[in-house]
């Protein structure tokens, strides 16, 4: 089946879904998992390349963080938009203009002379993201009628799922062998090629959101509010919380994000519309989605930088140490993505986290050395299991929970949480680390009678953490342990966020099924 027509297909009335042969659902389906895997890729691919990135370009560990938090900064402020765009104006239409500005901006990552530029980079690919996101879910549920769209999205996590066990081995490879820079090219070929499969086999669609004006000032509001919020996490630990600057940005970012739902409350065409979480199932599922994508996304940020510089792995070794966590996922998504039509939400998305829970404090657990098998491969394990079991369940259920009509805003709100969620987490754990590293490093470095040199170059690269350089071996093992210390720390903090997000779903989340979803909403809800 060939499609050039931009213009999108006729919708079903009766699913919302667009009429696809058997080859269009197909090449949907590719798509999806490809755009997804890519935006995936490349936040597990920078998580192993950091420790690089900050060696070559002589970086602190803030530094780093913003080589992350740009990228997420502008996907979770801007996700709300790249749905609303993909209902109104086309959704293949955005979701292949998103793939293209992500892909260039790889390119502009790749080859970044130094810190500043990689960061502002890693910004313009977080917009790309924002509307390449959204739309990989939205084509599914336009594609798919609802009788299959549960297996559909299994299939679409578990394959971008194999796209993620490869890409951080092949991207710490890369960084191991080749340079940081090219783990990055990565997108080139899979954003090429996303481009030829959307306008040459995927059907265009629309929601019911075809007019009305796009919510700027609630963008604007909400990547403000944001941006002085990281801001302030980030820069707090070394200008101080007094600094000026830190005391602004923490204005200016809770004084937006309250304009920010002000507005969204008293505007005609909200890019984030509040009425959504009347819906029971959609609220409570976007509750567990911050509570454990925050565990989940906090906790993983230090993982490779405990790993290569305290451990002592390479970066393949370190990009291979979550493979058993994705290929579990990839082994039991598709298996889970229909226990929804079998046994409701609410077990899955109870357990699921709890098994997460138990991931995360097995984190906790190894110092320094010891072997992966018996360190960090149990933990990776666990946690892949309790995933695994939310995964797939939990965007069904969002999926389900509003019309096929409003499957681009459903996706984006969802997409939008899980991506604030880990944030907000990667910036408030900086804090904690920061805190826990530094009074652990202070009462480590006293018994040690270090020389005025050595304990001024351990002063001016504190805020380096693990990355210090220090010739002494007994000042090189206190600054080891004292990161494990703060690594436990966050991985505890995880490890209670996602027992949290298990308590909150077992009390709000009704057990609604697939066959169940759309019907009219009870006076109780």
């Amino acid at each position: 089946m060939r499609l050039t027509d931009p213009d999108p297909m006729p919708t079903d009335d009766a699913t919302g879904a667009v009429p696809c042969s058997p080859s269009a659902q197909r090449w949907t389906l590719i798509a999806a998992i490809v755009g997804s895997g890519m935006a995936f890729v490349d936040g597990t691919i920078v998580n192993v390349a950091l420790p690089a990135i900050q060696q070559a370009l002589d970086a602190t560990t803030a530094d780093a963080q913003w080589v992350m938090e740009a990228y997420a900064l502008l996907l979770s402020a801007l996700l709300l938009v790249g749905g609303v765009l993909g209902d109104r104006f086309g959704r293949r239409r955005v979701f292949a203009i998103g793939t293209a500005i992500f892909t260039f901006a790889s390119l502009c990552c790749a080859v970044a002379p130094d810190i500043h530029t990689l960061i502002g980079a890693r910004a313009l690919q977080g917009l790309g993201a924002a509307l390449l996101v959204p739309g990989s879910l939205a084509l599914i549920s336009s594609a798919f009628p609802k009788e299959k769209r549960g297996a559909a999205i299994g299939t679409w996590s578990a394959f971008s799922g194999i796209t993620a066990a490869a890409g951080p081995v092949i991207g710490g490879y890369l960084v191991e062998y080749v340079s940081w820079h090219w783990a990055f090219l990565l997108n080139l070929p899979l954003g090429i090629a996303l481009l030829v499969i959307c306008y040459w086999r995927v059907p265009e669609s629309r929601g019911d959101a075809g007019t009305g004006h796009l919510d700027v000032a609630g963008a604007a509001l909400a990547t403000a509010g944001l941006t002085g919020i990281v801001y302030a996490l980030i820069e707090a630990p070394l200008l101080g919380w007094a600094a000026t600057s830190v005391v602004v940005a923490t204005i200016v970012g809770v004084g937006s994000l309250v304009a920010f739902v002000v507005v969204e409350a008293r505007v005609s065409a909200p890019m984030l519309p509040l009425s959504l979480f009347r819906h029971r199932d959609f609220a409570a599922a976007n509750a567990l989605t911050l509570l454990l994508y925050a565990a989940l996304g906090g906790s993983l940020f230090f993982v490779p930088l405990n790993l290569i510089q305290v451990q002592g792995y390479g970066a393949t070794g370190a990009g291979a140490s979550l493979l058993p966590f994705i290929a579990i996922m990839f082994a039991l998504s598709r298996l889970t993505g229909q226990l929804v039509d079998r046994v409701g939400a609410r077990l899955p998305l109870v357990v699921g986290p709890l098994i997460a829970a138990a991931g995360f404090a097995l984190y906790a657990l190894p110092g320094v050395g010891g072997s992966y098998w018996t360190t960090f491969f149990p933990a990776s394990c666990v946690l892949g299991l309790g995933m695994s079991i939310v995964v797939a369940p939990l965007t069904t259920t969002v999926m389900n929970a509003l019309p096929p009509s409003l499957a681009g805003t459903a996706s984006g709100v969802n997409n939008a949480v899980s991506r604030t969620a880990g944030l907000l987490a990667i910036a408030v754990f900086g804090v904690v680390m920061t805190h826990v590293f530094d009074g652990a490093l202070d009462a480590r470095l006293a018994p040690l009678r270090l020389s005025p040199d050595d304990m001024r170059t351990i002063a001016m690269q504190k805020a380096k953490l693990a990355g210090i350089v220090i010739a002494d071996p007994a000042a090189r093992h206190a600054v080891k342990e004292a990161f494990v210390t703060g690594f436990r720390a966050v991985m505890l903090c995880s490890a209670g966020l996602a027992v949290l997000s298990a308590l909150v779903t077992a009390v709000t989340l009704g057990d609604v099924r697939t066959r169940d979803a759309h019907r009219p909403p009870s006076d109780d809800r």
